[in-house]
C-alpha cells in the first residue's frame, strides 16, 4: 500500500467519532508525509553508539550475504519436513527475523529464554530458563537459531532439555562461533562466522541491553565494559 492510500483510509476512519484518542492520533500521524532522504539532502544522523565499536569485524553486505546462503541451505535439508526454529533470546532474534525471510519452505518459529552474562563480559555458567517454548516439539524437526556460542554450556543445556522432548531430529545454527573459548563440545550444522576471542556486539548482540540495533558486528572498546566483571552481575536474557 502507498502512502497515500495509507493517509486516504486514515482519512476515512477518523470520520469515526467513536475513536478511542490513542487511536485517533495514531491515525492523524499516518496522514502525515515521510521525508526520504534524496540527492542534496543531509544523510541521516550517524548511529551516536559507534563511537564505542573498537573495529567493525563483519560489515552489513557481509552478514546479509551469509544469512542468505544460510537460508538457502536450511530450506534445502528440510524440504518436506515438519521444521519448527527456535531462537534463543534476545541476542538471536535480528538473526532469525533475516534468516526466516531466505527460508523457502514452511516453518513455525518459537522463542526460548535462558540466563547468561548480564552485566558481565563472561558466562557465569548458571543457566536458568527463563521463557519455554509455546508448543510441543515431539516429532518435529528442530533447528534451534543462536547469535553466539561461546563456552557452550549454555546451549549444552539448553540442548539436552529439547533433546528429551523427543523431537525427530534437532540441530543448531549459529551466526558466530568462538572456537578458542570452546569448553563444551557441541556438534553445530551451520555456523556463519568463526571469530577471535573479542567482546562483539551489534545484529542483535549485546553489552548490557545496548548496541544491538548497530547493523554490523563490532568489537566493543574495552574501556566500555572494563569493571564489567567487578559489578554486582544481574543475570538477565541473552
Amino acid at each position: 500500500m502507498d502512502p497515500q492510500q495509507s493517509a486516504r483510509i486514515a482519512a476515512l476512519a477518523l470520520e469515526d467519532t467513536e475513536l478511542p484518542e490513542e487511536t485517533r492520533r495514531s491515525l492523524e500521524e499516518c496522514r502525515q508525509p515521510i521525508a526520504v532522504h534524496g540527492r542534496g539532502h543531509p544523510p541521516p544522523p550517524r548511529i551516536p553508539l559507534d563511537e564505542d565499536v573498537a573495529a567493525v569485524l563483519i560489515d552489513e553486505e557481509t552478514l546479509q550475504r551469509r544469512v542468505a546462503q544460510l537460508g538457502r541451505y536450511i530450506s534445502t535439508k528440510y524440504a518436506g519436513k515438519d521444521l519448527v526454529l527456535i531462537s534463543v533470546l534476545k541476542g538471536s532474534v535480528v538473526f532469525l527475523a533475516d534468516l526466516i525471510r531466505h527460508i523457502t519452505i514452511p516453518h513455525e518459529i518459537d522463542f526460548m529464554a535462558t540466563s547468561s552474562y548480564g552485566a558481565s563480559t563472561e558466562s557465569s555458567g548458571v543457566v536458568r530458563i527463563l521463557k519455554d517454548l509455546n508448543k510441543p516439539i515431539q516429532g518435529r524437526h528442530v533447528l534451534v537459531v543462536e547469535d553466539i556460542i561461546d563456552s557452550g554450556h549454555t546451549l549444552s543445556y539448553l540442548l539436552r532439555i529439547l533433546a528429551a522432548r523427543k523431537p525427530a531430529s534437532l540441530s543448531v545454527a549459529t551466526l558466530l562461533d568462538k572456537p578458542a573459548r570452546r569448553e563444551v563440545d557441541i556438534d553445530v550444522e551451520w555456523t556463519g562466522f568463526a571469530i577471535p576471542n573479542e567482546f562483539v556486539i551489534g545484529y542483535g548482540l549485546d553489552y548490557a541491553e545496548r548496541y544491538r540495533n548497530l547493523p554490523y558486528i563490532g568489537v566493543l572498546k574495552p574501556e566500555v565494559y572494563q569493571g564489567g566483571e567487578a559489578q554486582e552481575e544481574e543475570e538477565e536474557e541473552t
